[in-house]
């Protein structure tokens, strides 16, 4: 009989865990002008919580190739680290999107591209009206830091193979259908990873202006993406300065930005399941 009360309690006391819903609980950074027009930009962190089921993370414009040896260099040592945390968060049960831009052909007959079409049609709500402050660094001529300039045809054919594509993702170039495959699964937020954090990382259709705009939350991942910035050009830094200033725009006027490692923990943390 003690037993038997003993297994009752014990279920008692674990009840509420089954069926709660994993959450992803993470320190991420923004920073403050806590008085208005002055200059000073303060440094926060804000605790956010993105329950799984309402979280996807998208990958932007990882190609194979560049025009720009530097930014090829850099791409591929990011994309195996990145790779990774794809694995990680798909088996976690996040969404996964690619978006390898101007390369959907490579994938026309993928189940993860197949779906996509779908969504064309999807209507879109009325943009949220939000200023676009000035970039800190002058990346006009393209921001090739070894010395190449931007030419077409392009060279880039598909996203870097290091990169798995699942047959349960999606894969789209289209903002339009991104936030249409967001909405049918109640998708609220939106982990961004990728290249060029100032250039399509902020202005493509499905990055971080156009989804925030549209109320999606994004969050950017900021050691899984990297700047085009030639440090020749002001404000005269090293490229990893350059990065850094530009993740720094995107916390002010954008999104919050959180590291990889604390990624990770926050899907340990959540009971994630292990990757099949």
């Amino acid at each position: 009989m003690r037993m038997m009360v003993s297994v009752f309690v014990l279920a008692a006391g674990l009840a509420p865990a089954f069926g709660q819903r994993p959450v992803l609980k993470l320190d991420m950074r923004s920073r403050v002008e806590a008085f208005k027009g002055s200059g000073a930009w303060q440094e926060v962190r804000v605790r956010g919580s993105l329950p799984v089921r309402e979280t996807a993370l998208l990958i932007c414009d990882m190609w194979d190739h560049h025009w720009c040896s530097g930014a090829e260099r850099r791409v591929s040592m990011l994309a195996p680290k990145l790779a990774a945390l794809v694995d990680r968060a798909r088996s976690a049960g996040i969404l996964i999107i690619h978006a390898p831009s101007d390369t959907l052909q490579f994938y026309a007959d993928h189940p993860a591209r197949r779906r996509m079409p779908a969504f064309a049609g999807t209507v879109t709500p009325a943009p949220l009206e939000l200023t676009d402050p000035k970039l800190p660094i002058d990346d006009k001529e393209g921001g090739c830091d070894t010395g190449e300039k931007a030419a077409r045809p392009w060279p880039w054919t598909r996203q870097h193979a290091a990169i798995h594509v699942a047959a349960e993702d999606a894969i789209s170039d289209k903002g339009v259908e991104v936030y249409g495959l967001l909405r049918e699964r109640g998708i609220k937020n939106l982990l961004i990873t990728g290249v060029h954090t100032n250039m399509c990382v902020l202005n493509r259709t499905f990055a971080i202006k156009q989804m925030t705009r549209w109320g999606i939350r994004c969050v950017l991942v900021r050691d899984m993406t990297d700047a085009m910035y030639d440090p020749h050009k002001a404000p005269f830094v090293t490229h990893e300065q350059g990065t850094e200033l530009v993740v720094q725009h995107i916390e002010k006027y954008w999104a919050p930005t959180v590291l990889s490692g604390e990624l990770i923990r926050a899907l340990v943390v959540a009971g994630a399941p292990k990757k099949r």
